[in-house]
């Protein structure tokens, strides 16, 4: 956010802040949440990026369209042992898996 906006957000007496402040959330909790996000991003660009839809990629995990949905959008109920094992179905390396990660709690690793 631009320094002039929040002044202007401020000065009209709003609170600005991070979603992490907003929640509570401690850092290893915004990180975990980041990392999932990041490996969820990663399963949609590699679904893409093989041409497969969702439902192809269901039938692939023995699984439905709608989990394969929840998957990328990084729904609560999807564990991230779900997450890992279809990258791993869509032909993810390790140094694949390893760059999601590191992309995923990149900005909480100092923390």
């Amino acid at each position: 956010m631009k320094k002039s906006k929040r002044a202007k957000l401020t000065a009209s007496g709003w609170a600005v802040g991070s979603v992490q402040d907003f929640l509570g959330l401690s850092d290893a909790d915004a990180a975990l949440i980041e990392l999932k996000l990041s490996l969820s991003r990663s399963l949609r660009d590699r679904r893409q990026r093989r041409g497969l839809s969702q439902v192809e990629l269901a039938k692939r995990l023995r699984s439905s369209q709608s989990r394969v949905a929840k998957m990328e959008a990084g729904d609560p109920s999807v564990s991230m042992d779900l997450l890992v094992s279809s990258l791993l179905v869509l032909g993810a390396s390790a140094d694949e898996l390893a760059k999601a990660i590191r992309s995923g709690v990149g900005r909480h690793a100092a923390a």
